[in-house]
């Protein structure tokens, strides 16, 4: 089984992280590979570099796709699922998203969920994708001053930082905790030790779902909200991506 993740930020070295991580995760019979978007924000931390994200994912599906064989599923391993549902619109096979999945996983351990990111301007925008999928009345969402980057860069100095936050929201009625975030993805079982309610790792949550939906063999989206753009409709951009618009 192939598993493909998508990372919407620029930085090669959080897709290679998580690929190292996702391994594991999946298992020996599954080959992980990753792809790193094009252009866009390094690390993205504003609602302007998750518009970009989005269209970077996509042209990240069509050159994966168009590079060799296909995948049996995809990761979309941004949290925040920045062109979630336009990669499922045109992909081939099932697509995930780590904060979708984190928070299906989520619901299920607990009724109130907490959900901790780096970088204060991701509140509002998580809180506001929580209220789109459902769990806006359930889901609680706080930030530490450090971006995902900063923690990735250097996760001992944000751990305890989270361990209060996360705790805040366990005073406040939290009663299960989202880790969320490429950056922090890895850092659950730490955090897991200092509160008192069970964590979930984003990213873990994400190549489960992925590799169910593989399993379940969904090989395309039952249907279509509407047909895809014609080949002569889009303009500016690269060819794989203006081709698998234009299938």
């Amino acid at each position: 089984m192939r598993l493909l993740l998508i990372n919407a930020n620029t930085d090669p070295a959080i897709t290679a992280r998580m690929v190292a991580l996702a391994g594991p995760l999946a298992g020996p019979e599954v080959m992980v590979s990753g792809a790193t978007a094009r252009f866009g924000a390094r690390y993205i931390a504003t609602r302007a570099a998750a518009a970009i994200a989005a269209h970077a994912a996509l042209d990240a599906l069509a050159e994966a796709l168009s590079g060799g064989a296909s995948p049996d599923s995809i990761l979309l391993a941004c949290f925040g699922d920045p062109g979630l549902a336009a990669l499922r619109e045109v992909s081939p096979v099932p697509v995930s998203g780590m904060a979708e999945a984190s928070l299906l996983a989520a619901a299920s351990l607990g009724g109130r969920i907490g959900v901790l990111t780096g970088g204060a301007r991701w509140v509002p925008m998580l809180e506001e994708y929580a209220r789109a999928l459902g769990f806006g009345d359930r889901t609680l969402v706080r930030a530490v001053p450090q971006t995902g980057a900063a923690i990735a860069a250097d996760p001992d100095a944000a751990i305890e930082r989270l361990a209060a936050e996360a705790r805040a929201a366990v005073a406040g009625g939290a009663e299960v905790i989202v880790l969320g975030g490429a950056g922090l993805a890895g850092l659950a079982g730490r955090l897991a030790r200092l509160v008192s309610v069970p964590v979930v790792d984003s990213l873990a949550a994400g190549v489960a779902q992925a590799l169910m939906l593989a399993r379940l063999a969904c090989s395309r989206p039952a249907a279509r909200a509407s047909p895809p753009p014609g080949a002569g409709e889009v303009t500016g951009l690269a060819q794989p991506l203006a081709s698998l618009l234009g299938a």
